[in-house]
């Protein structure tokens, strides 16, 4: 019997966050082009779409948000960051720091990363079960991020400890809620950012300090917005494909069982995973002009949630199988990193962090077993991830 209830996306529902893709196939089938009366905006779920508006950056903006908060930025206490800035001032200020995410400099914390990943996979497999987020999906990304910006290894502790405030306070779309930590990060920057001017390194802040935006140096301001971006982008997004990961190659163990026959799959595995799991939902833009799509009229200044996850499982992009996992899969283009200008800056060291995970874990730990049903999910509609979720060694 067809299901004639109306649609109804309600991103704050506890009850969506552990499995959302039944209401995105109703999404994507019955209503593409969704609004949420209740708090004003709208939804776009097919993979055409998401990727249509992804690209049209003059009619989608990013200078107002990437949230369906309104004035998430005054509420943070920021100034615009790069995510947070369309064009042609965010190509000017991407530019700045693109050399230090080129495919030779993020293969260069490979030897670093895979030392991590054995020596916390050697812990696991001595004690037989743990915490996979608090052993591995967690720390690792931290430590990539502060090896981007610099961070001493003395103080990735506590950059850890302020990094984790922040994603969970966005996460939970409590934006209030993370301005201590930001507070507090931005002090030790400040401080960094002193060391850094006296002693250069090979870092971003070092690279900021050194370059110059519209004929002038970087401000401050402008190098902590830098650093905010890359704690909120590259953290729980990474932990979200790295947690995921366990999960979908433990409940599907067929696909595990490919990877381990043929270790030549893997790298194209991770973007298989990164599409299926999508650790990015959605994010949101907000319109300059008014757009008709799909025979629906959206208003200028409304703002519209890209649904990545949705699009990533759209049967008209990915086949009649687009909700298997097939770790096989020859993926031509995902949203997982977004699209078109805003494509993640930190898609390559995402990749490398996946896959050394990937080959580590399924060398050291073939028969692991990650309970997702026991794990817990950290809230929020933006980035889907465990924060906590038990691993047994050998299950």
């Amino acid at each position: 019997m067809t299901d004639l209830a109306p649609v109804r996306y309600d991103p704050l529902d506890p009850g969506l966050w552990r499995d959302p893709h039944p209401l995105y196939t109703r999404l994507r089938d019955h209503d593409p082009v969704h609004h949420v009366a209740g708090r004003g905006f709208w939804v776009l779920s097919r993979f055409e779409d998401v990727f249509a508006a992804a690209t049209d950056t003059a009619t989608f903006s990013s200078a107002r948000g990437l949230t369906f908060e309104e004035d998430e930025i005054t509420k943070l206490g920021l100034a615009p960051t790069l995510v947070m800035m369309d064009r042609p001032r965010h190509t000017d200020y991407r530019r700045l720091v693109n050399r230090l995410f080129t495919p030779g400099r993020v293969a260069a914390l490979e030897p670093e990363v895979r030392a991590f990943v054995r020596g916390q996979l050697a812990l696991l497999a001595e004690a037989g079960s743990g915490d996979f987020v608090a052993l591995l999906a967690d720390p690792l990304p931290s430590l990539v991020v502060a090896a981007f910006l610099g961070v001493p290894p003395e103080d990735r502790d506590r950059f850890g400890v302020w990094s984790a405030a922040i994603v969970q306070a966005i996460a939970a779309g409590g934006l209030l809620g993370a301005r201590q930590a930001v507070g507090e990060l931005y002090g030790y920057f400040t401080d960094l950012l002193g060391r850094r001017r006296a002693e250069p390194a090979d870092d971003m802040l070092s690279v900021l300090l050194d370059a110059e935006i519209d004929g002038r140096p970087v401000s401050t301001e402008e190098i902590l917005g830098f650093c905010f971006v890359m704690i909120a982008g590259g953290n729980d997004t990474a932990a979200g494909l790295l947690s995921g990961a366990a999960v979908a190659l433990t409940d599907h163990p067929a696909e595990r069982a490919r990877l381990l026959a043929d270790g030549g799959l893997v790298v194209g595995a991770v973007d298989e995973l990164l599409r299926y799991l999508s650790p990015v939902q959605g994010l949101s833009r907000t319109t300059t002009r008014p757009v008709e799509i799909r025979g629906r009229a959206v208003p200028a200044d409304a703002k519209v949630h890209l649904l990545y996850a949705a699009a990533n499982r759209d049967d008209r992009e990915f086949g009649p199988d687009a909700d298997r996992l097939d770790v096989g899969r020859k993926v031509r283009r995902m949203l997982a990193f977004g699209y078109g200008p805003h494509h993640c800056l930190g898609a390559a060291a995402a990749r490398l962090e996946g896959r050394v995970v990937l080959e580590e874990l399924l060398a050291a730990l073939p028969r692991f077993a990650a309970d997702g049903s026991a794990g817990e999910l950290a809230p929020g509609p933006f980035t889907r991830r465990y924060r906590a979720l038990p691993v047994l060694a050998r299950g």
